[in-house]
C-alpha cells in the first residue's frame, strides 16, 4: 500500500478532516485520494492492533457519500452492524486515536455515544438499526423537527427478523429514512437465504432499469380506457418487475427503492443519496460493495476477507502471532468426530461458520451443516424443528448472541424437553471488542430454564468429554460454553466426586469451587494459600446448571467456600451454589466472586480481569482476609455427608 496525498497541495487530505463539514468543501478529485489515503490508514492502523478490517475497506465510499450529502450529527446516522463504522470514525475527527484501536482506554471498535455526538447507538448486535431508525423518525415526526435518519445495514444484517419488523413499520410510517443497504454478499462469510439470492439477482441484473424504463414510456402512450385497463396494464408492469428483478418486494412495502449503484464509486454513491433525500419519505439506496476492496490480501481472502483479524502483515495479510491452539478447534475437530460417529448430529451457525467451528462440519457433510443468517431466533426454533423430527441438533453462536434468543430455548426447545446442544463460543469477558460481546451472561439468565444442563470446560480434554456428554442427553437441552483464545494446558483431575472433578486436595480452610477457565486461576490461588498455610481443596462441578448435589458434602466439610466464575455475580453459580446449600440445611460461609453487573469496557482479558479483581492474586487476597475472621472449628451442624 503506498501513501497517498493531495496532488495539488502534497499534504495528506486525511490529517486536514475533523469534521463531516471538512468533507463537503473537497472536490471529486480530492474525495477520490482521500477515498484511498483511508484505505492505506486502516491497513497500517489494523495491521498493528487487530481489528475489523474487511467491512470498513468495503463501505470507504459509502461513508463519504453519506457525511457528504447528510449533515451529521443533526440527521442521524447509524451503522448496522457496528463494526463497519471505522470510516465513519475518521471522518468524524478520530483518526488520530486509531493507534490505541480497541485497546484500553482507546477506540472502541464499534460507535461510542463517549467517543463523539455522531455516534447514536453502540450496540454492535446484527439486525436492530432499522428499530431504531422507525423510533427515531416517529419521534421527531412527533417533536416536528425535520431531520433525516439513515441506518446502514450492511454484512449480511438483513438476514435477521427483526429488520423485516422494522421495514413494515418504516414502511407504514412514512417518515424520511434513508437505508443504505451495503450489499457485499457477506456477513463473516458469503451471506446465504432467500434474501441474499434476491439481491445477487438484483447484481446480475444491470439492465433492469432500462426495461423498467421501456415499460414507463409504453405505459405513458397507451390512454387510460376506465380502470380495468389501467389496473391490467399496472400488472403488467409489476409482473415485469417481479420477474426482472425482486426489487419489487421493497417497493411493495411502500418504501422507494434506489439501486442497484456501485458503491465504490463516490460520485455515484452521491447522486444516489441525494436522490433519496429529495423523496422526503423512506427510501432504500442499495450499494453493491465488495469486502476488503482495495486492499489485495483481502480481496483474495474468500472466506473471511479479513473480517476480523488480529496484528498482521502488512504485505502479505498474513497473521504476526504465533499460533497456537484454540478453544474453537477443539470443539470444531470433535464436533466432526462425533458425527462420523453419529449420524443424527447436525449443525447450525448464525452467519459465523468459521468463526464457531462449524466450517468444518460443513466441508464434510455439507448436508448436514445448515447457516441460517444473522438469525439466532431462527436457529433455535429450527434446531427444535430437527430435533422433533429425530435429529440432534449443534447449534454453535457467540455467547453473547444466544440473549437474543432466550424465549425460544425456554418454550420452544426447553419446553418440549428437546435434545439440542447449544455451543456458545466466546463465553465470559472475550476482551477488545467490548461489552456488546462480552459473553457473561449466558449462565445467568439461561440458568433459570427448567431442564437446561450447562458445562463449562476447563481445558481440551474436558471440552471433548463435556461436548460428548451433551450430545448424549436425550430428554432436554445442553449447552456447553468456552472463552475466546488459546486453550490452557490440560488440567486433570487428582479424584472425583461423582461428577465433580477434584483438581486439589488440599484439607478443610476453604472449598474453591472453580467455573470452567477459572479452574487455573483456582489451582494458582490454592497455591499461594498453602504457602500462608492453609489447607485448601479446589474442584470444578463441569456441569454447573444444575449444581451437582455432591458440592453440597464437599461444602460442609470446609470452614468456608468460595466460588470463582466469568460469569456475572447476580444470578451466576455462586448464586445457584449457596441455594444448594441453604436447601440442604448446610451454613458454610460463602462467598462468590464474578463479573460486577455493568458494561465493561473493552481492553484484553487480563486487562479486565485485573480491574474486577479476577486475578489469581486477587483472589488469594481477598481469601486470605476472610479466611482470617473466620472461627478456627467447622461448625457441627456443617458436617453432613451427601
Amino acid at each position: 500500500m503506498s501513501e497517498q496525498s493531495d496532488p495539488v497541495t502534497g499534504e495528506r487530505l486525511i490529517d486536514r478532516i475533523r469534521s463531516p463539514h471538512d468533507l463537503r468543501s473537497l472536490d471529486a478529485g480530492q474525495a477520490s485520494v482521500l477515498a484511498a489515503e483511508i484505505r492505506d490508514f486502516l491497513v497500517q492502523k489494523v495491521a498493528r492492533t487487530g481489528g475489523h478490517l474487511g467491512p470498513n475497506l468495503g463501505v470507504v465510499e459509502i461513508t463519504l457519500a453519506l457525511h457528504r450529502v447528510f449533515d451529521s450529527p443533526k440527521d442521524r446516522i447509524l451503522f448496522d452492524t457496528g463494526h463497519q463504522s471505522y470510516v465513519h470514525k475518521i471522518v468524524t475527527g478520530r483518526h488520530e486515536g486509531f493507534d490505541l484501536l480497541r485497546q484500553r482506554g482507546g477506540l472502541t471498535g464499534y460507535p461510542s455515544q463517549a467517543e463523539s455526538e455522531h455516534d447514536i447507538i453502540e450496540n454492535s448486535h446484527a439486525s436492530t438499526a432499522l428499530s431504531y431508525a422507525d423510533g427515531l423518525s416517529k419521534a421527531y415526526a412527533l417533536r416536528g423537527e425535520k431531520r433525516f435518519v439513515v441506518p446502514v445495514v450492511g454484512d449480511g444484517a438483513l438476514t435477521g427478523g427483526m429488520c423485516w419488523e422494522a421495514l413494515n413499520n418504516i414502511a407504514g410510517a412514512q417518515n424520511p429514512v434513508v437505508i443504505i443497504v451495503n450489499d457485499n454478499g457477506r456477513s463473516y462469510s458469503p451471506t446465504i437465504g432467500g434474501l441474499a439470492d434476491h439481491l445477487s439477482t438484483l447484481r446480475l441484473n444491470p439492465g433492469y432499469e432500462k426495461v423498467l424504463d421501456l415499460v414507463r414510456e409504453s405505459l405513458g402512450r397507451t390512454p387510460l380506457v376506465g380502470a380495468p385497463l389501467y389496473e391490467a396494464l399496472h400488472a403488467v408492469k409489476k409482473g415485469i418487475k417481479d420477474a426482472v428483478a425482486p426489487q419489487a418486494m421493497f417497493e411493495d412495502l411502500g418504501i422507494k427503492y434506489v439501486g442497484p449503484v456501485d458503491g465504490h464509486d463516490l460520485e455515484a454513491m452521491e447522486a444516489a443519496l441525494r436522490k433519496a433525500k429529495g423523496f422526503g419519505g423512506p427510501v432504500i439506496v442499495h450499494a453493491v460493495t465488495r469486502k476488503g476492496y482495495g486492499y489485495r490480501p483481502a480481496e483474495d481472502d474468500e472466506a473471511d476477507c479479513l473480517h476480523g483479524p488480529g496484528p498482521f502483515d502488512v504485505e502479505t495479510g498474513k497473521p504476526t502471532a504465533p499460533s497456537s491452539l484454540k478453544w474453537t478447534s477443539v470443539f470444531a475437530d470433535e464436533l466432526v468426530t462425533v458425527a462420523d460417529e453419529r449420524a443424527d448430529v447436525v449443525g447450525i451457525t448464525a452467519a459465523m461458520a468459521g468463526p464457531t467451528g462449524i466450517a468444518k462440519l460443513m466441508r464434510k457433510y455439507p448436508e448436514r451443516a445448515y447457516d441460517v443468517g444473522i438469525a439466532e431466533q431462527h436457529a433455535a426454533t429450527m434446531a427444535a424443528g430437527l430435533a422433533i423430527g429425530g435429529l440432534h441438533p449443534v447449534v454453535a453462536v457467540y455467547a453473547t448472541f444466544l440473549n437474543r434468543a432466550f424465549d425460544q430455548v425456554l418454550l420452544d426447545v426447553a419446553m418440549h424437553k428437546l435434545p439440542v446442544t447449544f455451543v456458545l463460543d466466546r463465553a465470559g469477558i472475550t476482551g477488545p471488542d467490548g461489552p456488546s460481546h462480552y459473553g457473561v451472561w449466558d449462565m445467568s439468565v439461561f440458568g433459570v430454564v427448567p431442564g437446561l444442563r450447562i458445562a463449562a470446560p476447563r481445558d481440551a480434554a474436558s471440552l471433548r468429554r463435556e461436548f460428548r456428554e451433551a450430545v448424549a442427553v436425550e430428554d432436554g437441552p445442553t449447552i456447553v460454553r468456552f472463552p475466546t483464545g488459546s486453550v490452557p494446558a490440560d488440567l486433570p483431575a487428582v479424584d472425583t466426586v461423582g461428577p465433580v472433578d477434584v483438581l486439589v486436595e488440599g484439607g478443610s480452610d476453604v472449598l474453591l469451587v472453580a467455573v470452567g477457565a477459572m479452574a487455573h486461576v483456582a489451582v494458582d490461588v490454592a497455591a499461594r494459600l498453602t504457602g500462608q498455610g492453609y489447607t485448601v481443596t479446589v474442584v470444578d462441578p463441569r456441569w454447573v446448571r444444575p449444581v451437582p448435589v455432591e458440592l453440597v458434602g464437599l461444602a460442609a466439610a470446609h470452614r468456608m467456600v468460595v466460588t470463582v466464575e466469568d460469569g456475572m455475580r447476580a444470578g451466576g453459580v455462586g448464586d445457584a451454589v449457596a441455594k444448594l446449600l441453604r436447601d440442604n440445611g448446610v451454613y458454610v460461609p460463602l462467598r462468590d466472586l464474578g463479573v460486577e453487573a455493568g458494561f465493561h469496557p473493552h481492553g484484553t482479558r487480563a486487562e479486565i480481569m485485573a480491574e474486577l479483581g479476577l486475578t489469581a492474586q486477587d483472589v488469594a487476597r481477598q481469601v486470605t482476609g476472610w479466611l482470617a475472621e473466620l472461627p478456627v472449628h467447622v461448625p457441627a451442624q456443617n458436617k453432613v455427608t451427601i
